[in-house]
């Protein structure tokens, strides 16, 4: 007859002990597995630390514009020289600048304004009139609280006069961050530059004109064809430099 303490032993010690030995392995020979609450903690203070890192080094929200330098002081229009135009085309016409005056805000300077070219006496037809005269428009834009770069690509066909076709857009090389040359017509071309925050824009139109001594003399003639514009583009790039040096002095 077995008594009951060996019936114990046979059975609820021994296997007892056999799991409990087991346990205890596990917590002195080998390693707990990591609970997964205390790893999506370590996730969450590893992402908390690198948004810290960048909120420090970009500050909240959108940053700035970087204007490189880019000043809006004074009208920039009346000490504007427009050297290679004037030896391309003609010199300007000092007395005939149509300035719409020079804006200030904290989030926008801007200045537009034309400036009119003597009349070529060469372009003149003998016995007439006409002439053709030349206009050059300025406009700057410096923004200062939001960057342009997108609107400034998405309007890159935009005129006046509506939407260009994307063959009358060519991109200018190593003048700004981007530039394009914009042929809105035959007597219409436009060079546009982005910069950090600042947009410029100079246009350069050709039209026709009668000028008579009498005001009641009919007009003679069908005038002269307006001039092809395209000869006259490295001259506006290379004036676009001059405005855009002169205006971070």
């Amino acid at each position: 007859m077995i008594s009951e303490p060996e019936m114990a032993g046979e059975f609820g010690a021994v296997e007892t002990r056999e799991v409990m030995g087991d346990f205890d392995r596990e917590l002195v020979g080998g390693r707990r597995p990591r609970r997964p609450w205390l790893w999506a903690l370590g996730e969450v203070v590893i992402a908390s630390a690198l948004w810290a890192a960048a909120l420090f080094q970009y500050g909240w929200g959108e940053r700035e514009p970087d204007m490189r330098g880019y000043q809006l002081d004074q009208d920039p229009c009346p000490s504007l020289q427009l050297k290679s135009i004037g030896a391309a085309i003609a010199p300007r016409e000092s007395t005939a600048m149509v300035d719409s005056g020079l804006l200030k805000h904290a989030a926008l300077d801007q200045i537009q304004c034309l400036i009119s070219l003597r009349s070529r006496t060469k372009a003149e037809r003998p016995g007439t009139g006409w002439s053709i005269s030349y206009t050059v428009g300025i406009t700057v834009a410096l923004h200062k609280k939001t960057d342009p770069g997108d609107e400034f690509e998405a309007r890159r066909r935009v005129t006046d006069l509506g939407v260009v076709p994307e063959e009358l857009v060519a991109t200018v090389p190593d003048l700004g961050d981007r530039a394009y040359l914009v042929t809105r017509d035959a007597g219409n071309s436009e060079l546009r530059v982005l910069e950090g925050g600042a947009v410029l824009s100079l246009n350069l139109s050709a039209s026709t004109q009668y000028q008579s001594a009498d005001d009641e003399e009919d007009v003679v003639g069908d005038g002269p064809d307006i001039p092809d514009l395209s000869p006259y583009q490295s001259a506006m790039i290379s004036d676009m430099r001059d405005l855009m040096s002169s205006l971070k002095q």
